[in-house]
């Protein structure tokens, strides 16, 4: 079976929201170029701009199901436009010491691993394997970790503590989880059944 990815899908509503939330990364990440600490208005105007990619991604979603216009290409464009989100992001914490070196080091090895991961998986099955309940959790828990220290949360206090293992865990058991998610579709694919997402 040939996987055929019609471009046109992003003029989809969903698919421009997701695109939005691609492209509001760039100036989320010139916005932290400026230290935090030293400014803490800042912290709010980048609170608002989270709130605004996290409420697209719950449209975006919304968008698809409603208008029933879930597309191979909305597959793609919605997952890379929270992996862009949270790499600039975290990027920019740790420049400031934010977030700690571990954290960068596995967030970022995630969403390399899924990345290209994602890559066999379609280049096996010829289709694009979707997100899962799994990853999604992962993503919405980095994004709280974010929001936490963008709001002052120090390295010692409990919601950083917490947040950060929780993350960690999260991260590695999301990487399992899509791993053994992803031998099972090219598994289906060798029998040509899939299961509905």
């Amino acid at each position: 079976m040939n996987m055929m990815i019609n471009f046109n899908e992003i003029k989809t509503p969903s698919n421009l929201v997701s695109l939005f939330r691609f492209f509001l990364a760039i100036p989320t990440y010139f916005l932290l170029n400026n230290s935090l600490a030293i400014n803490p208005n800042l912290r709010w105007i980048v609170f608002g701009i989270l709130a605004i990619a996290y409420l697209s991604d719950i449209l975006d979603g919304y968008l698809a199901r409603k208008y029933n216009q879930i597309t191979e290409m909305g597959k793609i464009v919605d997952p890379l436009a929270d992996k862009f989100f949270i790499i600039l992001l975290v990027l920019q914490l740790f420049r400031q010491n934010l977030l700690p070196i571990e954290s960068l080091i596995i967030f970022l090895s995630r969403d390399v691993i899924i990345f290209l991961g994602g890559i066999l998986v379609q280049n096996k099955i010829k289709k694009v394997l979707p997100s899962n309940m799994l990853g999604k959790i992962t993503v919405f828990t980095i994004g709280l970790f974010i929001i936490i220290i963008v709001l002052g949360s120090g390295k010692n206090t409990f919601p950083y503590v917490f947040m950060y293992y929780t993350t960690i865990v999260l991260s590695v058991a999301s990487v399992i989880g899509y791993g053994i998610r992803g031998m099972e579709y090219i598994n289906w694919g060798k029998n040509g059944i899939f299961r509905k997402n």
